[in-house]
């Protein structure tokens, strides 16, 4: 069950949401002082998004099971381990607040407060996705976190210096409200791909290129409200079978313009196992509108 006290604001008028337990027959519920309500979905989520939505395009059920598969298979494990490395140990041992920002299936943070836990340290958190059925798995991945359909691109809909954590794993980065909702010793972990990143299959499977630039574009739209706290590499070898590189390669961009029929269809004269190597980069960042150590 959520913490009943995660500093959610309405996204209507901006007042404080509290969380209300389930009663018979309903389904918990997210309510603000003026009276706007919002209804858990029967797997779990809430859906925040008002008026006219989003105009991006979310993940699809199909995206969403494939991206399951593959990481819980934990072939991306290294990468969650390290994810959590570079936070745990950043959350004050009482009251820690972590916000995953593009929180998709939940896999990234599950191991957050796994790790969490295991240091003695309570955490509560948020995930936010623009995908209910990346939703879906993430509510029963991690049923203690409030899982929220939002979009990034608006103002977050959490209080002002209120988390600890936020954790952006290969999705977008909205830096003016990260900083906003940072508490001073907060701090802000981003997962890039690097160049190379899945090479060896990526033009076979009609994935996305890495474009150049991608760090210095990062640094340019961190800058002014976060100061570059450490940068590690986490390389991955891989050795998958032609449906796990189905999978891995349907579950980022190319399922948006690819179906899983197509893409095993360019894997299938492929010899098994399929090997590659997974190459990110993880990017520590602290507040500097908050005075940066």
């Amino acid at each position: 069950m959520p913490s009943a006290d995660l500093p959610l604001l309405c996204p209507v008028c901006s007042h404080p949401l509290e969380y209300m337990k389930a009663a018979a027959a309903r389904q918990p519920r997210l309510l603000c002082p003026n009276g706007h309500s919002f209804d858990a979905a029967r797997q779990g989520y809430f859906n925040l998004l008002v008026g006219k939505g989003t105009a991006f395009e979310p993940d699809s059920a199909a995206m969403v099971a494939s991206r399951f598969n593959f990481l819980g298979d934990g072939h991306y494990l290294p990468l969650a381990q390290a994810v959590a490395s570079a936070v745990v140990p950043n959350l004050p041992q009482e009251g820690a607040a972590v916000l995953d920002s593009g929180t998709g299936t939940g896999h990234y943070l599950r191991r957050i407060l796994d790790a969490a836990a295991a240091s003695g340290r309570q955490a509560s958190a948020i995930g936010l996705d623009i995908s209910k059925f990346a939703l879906r798995r993430a509510a029963r991945l991690n049923p203690e976190a409030l899982n929220l359909v939002w979009d990034i691109w608006q103002p977050l809909p959490v209080a002002p210096n209120s988390v600890d954590a936020v954790t952006v794993v290969f999705a977008p980065r909205n830096p003016a409200e990260f900083a906003r909702v940072l508490r001073p010793t907060g701090v802000l972990v981003v997962v890039t791909p690097r160049s190379g990143h899945l090479g060896e299959i990526a033009a076979v499977a009609g994935m996305l290129g890495i474009e150049e630039g991608k760090d210095e574009r990062l640094a340019e739209a961190m800058a002014g409200l976060f100061e570059p706290d450490g940068t590690f590499d986490v390389d991955i070898p891989l050795e998958l079978t032609r449906a796990a590189a189905a999978d891995l390669a349907f579950m980022g961009p190319a399922g948006h313009h690819l179906d899983l029929g197509q893409i095993a269809a360019r894997l299938e004269n492929s010899p098994e196992p399929v090997t590659a190597t997974a190459k990110f980069r993880l990017f520590v960042f602290r507040s500097r509108i908050h005075g940066a150590p």
